[in-house]
């Protein structure tokens, strides 16, 4: 058994305003599948794939108070590329922000409900990823979550080291999934988190067991009203199993 990255789940106070965005952004598809929800995915897609990670957003209340512990990063093909997206994203409705980034030939911006992410530099590892290079989550211990996640997932490991980890699925398409060390600490439930699904034919609650063998938890969440099973990553971040498909 194993799961794969299929979406990130996003919160918004307006789902639909923010699809709006992120589909501008990365010129994709907008769906819904009622209030609330705002489902992005590329124009013609089939899903699953490991092509892409597609973007739900969920209206929620509760207020943006620290910084994302997982955040997208866009990829560029030239630094004019780079020039213009960025111009193109400030049009949007996104902003310029300072995470502490200091000197770096990346830009870091927030969507115009404060989301951070970055527009990249051109770099060749990126070059066949799709609009979005990597999905990005903090961390304290890259090696110890590219240990949990390579188990988890049977996306393959590219690279470990004490600061960064990166994996991507296994057929080498679609985005990369990276763990960077940072000095913050995780701070309430996370806004942005990732999506897993099983493939065809597996038994969701024998694979949320394995996740949990490996070092998941179960986050404390009411889930009597959902079909799928919320569960949390060795440091807390939490994510969801979604039904096999």
């Amino acid at each position: 058994m194993a799961t794969r990255l299929v979406q990130i789940n996003m919160k918004a106070h307006d789902d639909a305003a923010l699809g709006r965005f992120w589909a501008e952004a990365l010129g994709w598809g907008i769906d819904s599948e009622g209030p609330g929800v705002t489902n992005l995915e590329p124009v013609g897609f089939t899903y699953p794939d490991p092509t892409a990670v597609c973007i739900d957003i969920i209206a929620r209340p509760e207020p943006k108070t620290v910084k994302n512990r997982v955040h997208l990063d866009l990829a560029t093909t030239s630094t004019a590329h780079q020039e213009e997206l960025v111009a193109r994203l400030k049009g949007l409705g996104a902003t310029l922000v300072d995470v502490g980034q200091g000197d770096v030939p990346w830009t870091v911006m927030a969507d115009p409900e404060g989301n951070e992410f970055c527009v990249l530099e051109p770099r060749p590892v990126y070059r066949d990823t799709g609009p979005i290079a990597a999905v990005v989550v903090d961390c304290a211990d890259p090696r110890e979550m590219a240990r949990f996640w390579g188990e988890a997932m049977d996306w393959t490991l590219h690279e470990v080291t004490d600061d960064h980890a990166t994996m991507r699925s296994a057929k080498g398409v679609g985005p990369y999934l990276e763990f960077l060390r940072t000095p913050d600490t995780k701070s309430g439930w996370n806004r942005v988190h990732l999506d897993v699904r099983p493939y065809p034919g597996d038994d969701p609650a024998a694979e949320a067991a394995r996740l949990r063998s490996l070092g998941a938890t179960d986050p404390g969440i009411d889930q009597s009203a959902i079909h799928w099973t919320i569960l949390a990553d060795p440091e807390g971040n939490e994510f969801c199993l979604l039904t096999p498909a």
